[in-house]
């Protein structure tokens, strides 16, 4: 893990000062200093986010059969999440999905601009496109991907029921911003998901997962990520 330099808060945008790092599979991540929590794994983002949010997440619905998919991703951050779903969109022209993204803090071009995850996965037009689409209104990235950024806390934000059916909740470690793992917040969040809908987080906490049972929902506990020994898939009965 190497320190590249460190990049001081722009007022009202980030809440800290952002470090940025190179993840073991060369891909970057960032290191909130305040919270000293990174937004994407040391053991490689990239694989990180292939593997828990479109191996599987995505990637379960698309062999199920599903050819329109709504997406609710909790929080936006660096955008590779999004950049992944875009590429899968391309993979599938008959796909069409819906991307919903809550991001309260939403990183300013100085930051977002020098992450290097389109040196690896390429789309560099459609890096540039997810991050600067305006906030709060759809956007059309693809003829079959369209992206909602909405700017808000989780606490915030009012969400519909029985809309969402893939949700990618890459919140900060329960150790870190607790109260975005508390069962009102998974209550709230899994209530937008249809019958049969899947929840994926990198998070495999005892906690968690007993909490996501008691809201009824079918959960495994499947191979983790480089790194990291598990991850967890809930699905909506």
């Amino acid at each position: 893990m190497i320190s590249l330099h460190i990049v001081l808060r722009p007022a009202n945008l980030v809440p800290s000062p952002m470090q940025f790092i190179i993840t073991n599979d060369g891909s970057h991540s960032l290191l909130n200093t305040e919270l000293n929590e990174t937004y994407h794994s040391v053991h490689g983002a990239v694989q990180e986010s292939v593997h828990v949010f479109i191996k599987m997440g995505l990637e379960l619905l698309i062999d199920h059969g599903l050819k329109n998919i709504s997406i609710l991703e909790i929080g936006f951050g660096t955008g590779l999440n999004a950049l992944l779903t875009v590429r899968e969109s391309l993979k599938h022209p008959d796909l069409t999905i819906q991307y919903t993204s809550l991001e309260a803090y939403p990183l300013p071009e100085e930051i977002w601009s020098k992450l290097n995850y389109t040196d690896s996965i390429g789309l560099k037009e459609y890096f540039q496109k997810l991050h600067q689409s305006n906030w709060n209104i759809p956007e059309q990235i693809l003829p079959n991907f369209t992206l909602f950024k909405q700017q808000q806390t989780f606490q915030q934000v009012v969400f519909e029921s029985n809309k969402i059916d893939l949700i990618y909740y890459d919140a900060f470690a329960p150790s870190k911003q607790p109260e975005l793992w508390t069962m009102e917040m998974l209550s709230k969040v899994v209530s937008t998901l249809k019958q049969k809908g899947v929840f994926v987080t990198y998070c495999a906490k005892g906690q968690l997962k007993r909490d996501l049972k008691a809201l009824g929902f079918t959960v495994e506990t499947l191979e983790g990520p480089p790194g990291k020994k598990e991850m967890v898939r809930a699905v909506k009965d």
